[in-house]
Formats: structure tokens, C-alpha cells, sequence
């Protein structure tokens, strides 16, 4: 691992939306957890459903000038605080992402940003910097979905505007098709191969970054 950097100061937030205990979306998110873990860093995986976390935004939790965060929603808060990536694990329903995903969207990457913020192109504190990973599932095939634009238009009206609004590094958005009871156990291999190698991918970048940032502190510090 690259010296003088260490890898268990960054932190991979892993948000798993599914009902299911055992499921492909499950299997991906544990998955994610061990590869990231293997490499050296740290992931705290939030199972959204088992937690049982409200996706509702209530009224006194829009943003204004007089803003708290809930008891719970500081707690999320606190985790991102903690972590350089935000890695989504989801099915497709209808479209879009479970409402549980949009409702932690909505109260906690959201918390206290305001539409006017967004309006005017403001950085977001928190996010601003950080990495988004997306892992997807389907059970239609990715013609199916390619002919009815349907990923494209996932991708532009989820991936890319959350990225530019809360002023993320970038997002990876790997997405997993046909994906069905009665999967043969080599297909859900390959596919959880996919996912470790996203991982490590994500979690190279992100080292990388960091002793960048160092070298380019560390440089500053001599000339100053």
C-alpha cells in the first residue's frame, strides 16, 4: 500500500435498499464490504430496511434558516462524515430507485441543502469531494432496458444530478440485468467478481487521491 498514507482512515458508507434478507442486492453489498476491507479500509454497511429507517421528510425537517437535523438523521450524518465514498445498493422498481433510497436522499444527503442552494450551484459542505458507487439490479435484460432508455435516463436524472448538485468526485454506476430467482451460481459468481473489482477500483482511487493531497500539503509546506 502507498506509504505514508493510511488506508484504514478512509471509510466506505454502504447503503443497501432491500426488503429481502438474502438477496442478490445483499449478497453485492457484503461483497463490497469484504473487497474494501481486504484492501485495507474501512465500510459500514447500513441495511436500510433491517434498521428500519424512516424515508419520510417531514415538514419541520425542510431546510431554513432554523434547521436541525432529526436524532437520526445526525447519526447518518455522522457516517458521512466519516467516509470518503457513498456506495447505493439497489434494485430497479419501476424505474427508480426503492423510496427507502430516495427517502435517505431526501433527509439525510439532502439535510438542510435547500433548493435555493442548488439553484445558485453552492458546494455542499459534506459531500463535496466524496465518491458515489451505484450497484444496480434488474430483472429485465439490458436490451430490454437499452430500448426504452430507460438506464440512460436513470443515469441523467439520478446519477448525474446528484453528482453535480452535491458536488461529488464522480459517481461508477455498475449495473447487474436479469437478475432473477433460479440465477445459476455461476452467473451470481461473475457478477459478485464485478463487484469486488468495482471495490478495489474505487478503493486504488480514492489511496491515490489521498497521498496526492499529501504530497501536494507536504510540497506546500517546504516552500512556505
Amino acid at each position: 500500500m502507498t506509504s505514508g498514507v493510511d488506508p484504514a482512515g478512509i471509510g466506505h458508507l454502504v447503503l443497501l435498499g432491500h426488503p429481502a434478507p438474502g438477496s442478490f442486492n445483499h449478497s453485492m453489498a457484503m461483497a463490497y464490504c469484504a473487497a474494501v476491507r481486504a484492501c485495507g479500509q474501512s465500510a459500514t454497511l447500513r441495511d436500510l430496511y433491517a434498521i428500519g429507517f424512516n424515508p419520510l421528510l417531514g415538514f419541520e425537517e425542510r431546510p431554513d434558516a432554523d434547521f436541525a437535523p432529526a436524532a437520526d438523521v445526525a447519526a447518518e450524518l455522522d457516517l458521512i462524515r466519516a467516509s470518503q465514498v457513498i456506495t447505493l445498493v439497489y434494485p430497479i422498481w419501476f424505474g427508480m430507485p426503492p423510496a427507502i433510497i430516495k427517502g435517505y436522499i431526501d433527509r439525510v444527503l439532502g439535510a438542510g441543502f435547500s433548493a435555493r442552494a442548488i439553484k445558485t450551484g453552492d458546494r455542499h459542505e459534506l459531500l463535496q469531494g466524496k465518491h458515489l458507487v451505484i450497484l444496480s439490479s434488474s430483472a429485465a435484460t439490458r436490451p430490454w432496458l437499452d430500448e426504452r432508455g430507460q438506464l440512460e435516463a436513470l443515469r441523467q436524472a439520478f446519477d448525474s444530478y446528484l453528482t453535480t448538485i452535491f458536488s461529488l468526485h464522480g459517481c461508477d454506476h455498475v449495473h447487474f440485468d436479469a437478475v432473477v430467482s433460479g440465477m445459476s451460481a455461476q452467473v451470481v459468481r461473475e457478477d459478485i467478481e464485478i463487484v469486488e473489482t468495482q471495490a478495489r477500483k474505487t478503493c486504488s482511487e480514492v489511496i491515490a487521491e489521498r497521498h496526492a493531497l499529501q504530497a501536494e500539503q507536504s510540497l506546500a509546506r517546504r516552500h512556505s
